[in-house]
C-alpha cells in the first residue's frame, strides 16, 4: 500500500510490499468541512478573545476566496494579532496565532515558513500542552510531506517526551490521554513510513479499544492495519477516522487543535483516500470509483480546483482504473491519460528535459509520470514517449523500499480478505 501523506500529502510506502498499490487518505459527508473557527476552540485553553477572533476572520477570509491575494491578506492579519500578542498576550495565544499562520503557508505550498512557525512555538515554555503537541504534530507532518523521515522521527521523539516533562499538566488536563494518543500515532506513523511495521504496531498497542482512537489516531491505525493486510478492521478504523471528522463535537475541543498537514480537512482526504483504495483492493471498483470521485469534490471545494492536492487524487483514481482495466480485460486507456495529464499539470511537473528535479512531491510526480507512461507505450505510436517519460519517473522515484515498478503493480489480497470486506 501507498500512502499520500501531506502528512499527508508525499507518496510512501507505510505498507512496504505486502499491500503494494496505491493509498492517499479521503470521504466526505454531505457538503461540509468543518469550520475553520473550530480548530481553535478556547475551552480550557487561556487565549484572548480578541486573539481567537482575528484567528477565525483570518482563516475564513483566506480560505472563502483561496488565492494568493487573500491568503496573503489572511496571514497580514495573523502578523497584527501576532505583534499586539508579543506585548500582552499569553504564550498560548502566540502559539494558536502561528499556529493558523503555519496551516495558512503549508495550503498555499510554504513548507519553509511553515515549518518556521512551528519551530517557533517550541521556545514558548508556558504554552498550553494542546498547543505544543498541535505543533510537534504538525512538523512531523511536513517534514514527513518533504520525504525528511529521520527528521521526523526525532521531532515524533520529542513530541512523546512532551508528556514526561508536563507531567503536572497533564495530571490536570482532562484530555491529556487523547494528546498523548496523538503522539504515539504520530510516531506509529513515522515508523510506518519508514517500514517498521512491527514498531509501527507498539504504538497503536490499545488503540482498537480507545476512546481516543478518533480523527487522525484512527486514520493512522487504520493504515497500519492496512499495511500488515488485516483489511477489514482496516476499514473499520478508515469509517472511524471520517465520522470523527463529521462530528462537531470533536472540534470544539482545545485537545483536537490542529494545524497545516494534520488539520481535520486532511483526515477526512487521507481516510476516504484509503478507503477507495481499500475498496479497490478487495475488487469492488464500483465502490472504490464512488469514494475516490467524492474525495475529488472534497479536495476541489477545500482547496480550489488548481491544487496539487487535486492532482495527487487524480493520480490515485487513474490507477484504480489502471488495476480495474487490467482485471477486467478492458480499457481506460483514454480515461487513463486524460486524468494523468491533468494531475501532472496540476502537480506542477517539471518538463522531461529537465537535468535536475528541485520539486516538491516528486514521488507523487514520478508515480503519476509512471503510469501514464505504461499508457503510452502500449500505443505503437507514442512507445518513444512513453519510454522518455518511464525512464524520468524511474530515475526521479525517491522510494528506497520499493520501486517504481512494484509501486504500480496490483498484488490481489487473499480471497477470504475480500469476503471479510463486503
Amino acid at each position: 500500500m501507498l500512502r499520500f501523506t501531506v502528512t499527508r500529502l508525499r507518496t510512501a510506502a507505510s505498507a512496504g510490499a505486502s499491500c503494494n498499490g496505491f493509498a492517499f487518505q479521503s470521504q466526505k459527508r454531505s457538503r461540509v468541512f468543518p469550520k475553520p473557527l473550530r480548530f481553535y476552540g478556547t475551552n480550557a485553553i487561556d487565549v484572548d478573545p480578541v486573539s481567537l477572533q482575528m484567528i477565525k476572520y483570518a482563516l475564513g477570509h483566506a480560505r472563502s476566496q483561496k488565492s494568493d491575494e487573500s491568503y496573503a491578506q489572511g496571514l497580514l492579519v495573523l502578523e497584527q494579532c501576532l505583534s499586539g500578542n508579543l506585548r500582552e498576550g499569553t504564550d498560548t495565544s502566540r502559539g494558536m496565532v502561528l499556529l493558523a499562520m503555519s496551516s495558512l503557508l503549508s495550503e498555499r505550498g510554504n513548507i519553509d515558513e511553515a515549518i518556521e512557525k512551528l519551530e517557533t512555538i517550541q521556545d514558548f515554555s508556558r504554552s498550553s500542552l494542546a498547543v505544543r503537541v498541535a505543533a510537534m504534530e504538525g512538523l512531523v507532518g511536513l517534514n514527513l510531506e518533504l520525504g525528511k523521515d529521520d527528521t521526523s522521527s526525532v521531532l515524533a521523539d520529542k513530541c512523546l517526551r512532551l508528556f514526561r516533562s508536563s507531567e503536572s499538566e497533564t495530571e490536570y488536563c482532562t484530555d491529556g490521554g487523547v494528546l498523548e494518543a496523538r503522539a504515539k500515532a504520530g510516531k506509529g506513523l513515522v515508523e510506518l513510513v519508514l517500514g517498521n511495521t512491527e514498531s509501527a504496531g507498539l504504538c497503536f498497542v490499545g488503540s482498537g479499544a480507545n476512546e481516543s482512537c478518533f480523527g487522525n489516531v484512527a486514520l493512522s491505525y487504520g493504515e497500519y492495519l492496512h499495511a500488515i493486510g488485516n483489511f477489514s478492521r482496516a476499514e473499520l478504523f478508515y469509517q472511524k477516522a471520517i465520522r470523527g471528522v463529521s462530528e462537531t463535537r470533536d472540534f470544539v475541543d482545545p485537545c483536537i487543535l490542529s494545524t497545516c498537514n494534520m488539520l481535520p480537512e486532511e483526515v477526512l482526504l487521507g481516510a476516504s483516500c484509503a478507503l477507495g483504495q481499500l475498496r479497490a483492493h478487495a475488487r469492488f471498483f464500483g465502490d472504490a470509483e464512488d469514494v475516490l470521485t467524492r474525495a475529488l469534490t472534497q479536495a476541489e471545494e477545500c482547496y480550489g480546483l488548481h491544487h496539487p492536492k487535486v492532482g495527487i487524487i487524480l493520480t490515485c483514481i487513474a490507477l484504480m482504473f489502471r488495476h480495474k482495466a487490467k482485471l477486467e480485460f478492458s480499457s481506460t486507456l483514454l480515461i487513463q491519460e486524460g486524468l494523468y495529464r491533468r494531475a501532472i499539470e496540476l502537480l506542477k511537473s517539471p518538463p522531461l528535459e529537465s537535468e535536475e528535479c528541485k520539486v516538491d512531491r516528486r514521488d507523487i510526480i514520478a508515480l503519476a509520470r509512471g503510469g501514464y507512461a505504461d499508457v503510452l507505450c502500449v500505443q505503437q505510436n507514442r512507445k518513444a514517449e512513453g519510454e522518455r517519460m518511464r525512464k524520468w519517473a524511474e530515475t526521479e522515484w525517491g522510494n528506497h523500499r520499493l520501486s517504481l515498478a512494484e509501486a504500480l503493480e496490483f498484488e490481489l489480497p487473499d480471497p477470504t480478505l475480500i469476503q471479510r470486506c463486503q
